[in-house]
């Protein structure tokens, strides 16, 4: 690496920049015949891990779990909607709450996407354990920048 702090590879943050732009790429083509954009599907995901938990979804616990502010969710559960994968309702107990629950067609479509992990693995050319470690290391830049206050959840 350099020594200059200021030289643009040896910023951390144009390394994840890059990186996730180029792994989001790699995910478009398997994902565009499950008529999911990437935010979509990681919602998609979110959602249908609450399900095989029996847990019921907020928008408030869908934003905190995905690290997204309720503003930028709503738009995506309500393309999610309209083609038919959720459905939103208000709690009767309190209308400020809004629940989020997959559709049979939502649920549905959790089978065809199981493609799309082994596929990403294969189209990164990397190891599952380079993956792994990949992960591990963006889920403590995650971390130090929840606790720094930069992302929900």
């Amino acid at each position: 690496m350099t020594t200059d702090p200021l030289a643009l590879e040896a910023q951390v943050c144009f390394a994840l920049s890059a990186a996730s732009r180029g792994l989001v790429a790699l995910y478009r083509p398997l994902l565009d015949p499950l008529g999911l954009t990437h935010p979509q599907y990681l919602v998609m995901l979110a959602l249908w891990d609450g399900d095989a938990a029996d847990a019921p979804a907020t928008v408030t616990h869908l934003a905190d779990r995905l690290h997204l502010d309720a503003g930028t969710l709503s738009p995506l559960l309500k393309r999610l909607e309209s083609h038919g994968l959720v459905r939103r309702e208000r709690a009767v107990a309190d209308a400020r709450v809004v629940t989020v629950a997959l559709t049979a067609e939502g649920r549905a479509l959790r089978e065809r996407a199981r493609d799309v992990p082994p596929a990403i693995v294969a189209a990164t050319g990397l190891s599952l354990d380079e993956l792994e470690h990949v992960h591990r290391a963006a889920s403590l830049v995650v971390d130090a920048a929840r606790r720094g206050g930069a992302l929900a959840g």
